[in-house]
């Protein structure tokens, strides 16, 4: 499974969805499903513009968990 931290790095940050829009150009729509994880897909530029505003890497952003077999 994929965990996005999106809302961890927000919560460090103090920031709302909004902030992260109006700095990223990101779509609300996609920033409100990555900080509630219910994102199924992701734009490749949206993840490098998250990723340049939080100065991060994707491994930063995007984490796998082991799934339980």
């Amino acid at each position: 499974m994929i965990r996005c931290r999106l809302s961890t790095l927000m919560g460090q940050r103090k920031l709302k969805v909004a902030d992260v829009v109006r700095a990223t150009g990101v779509p609300r729509t996609t920033v409100t499903a990555l900080y509630k994880e219910t994102a199924e897909r992701i734009d490749l530029d949206s993840i490098e513009a998250l990723c340049r505003y939080f100065e991060c890497d994707v491994g930063d952003l995007l984490q796998r968990e082991a799934s339980e077999r």
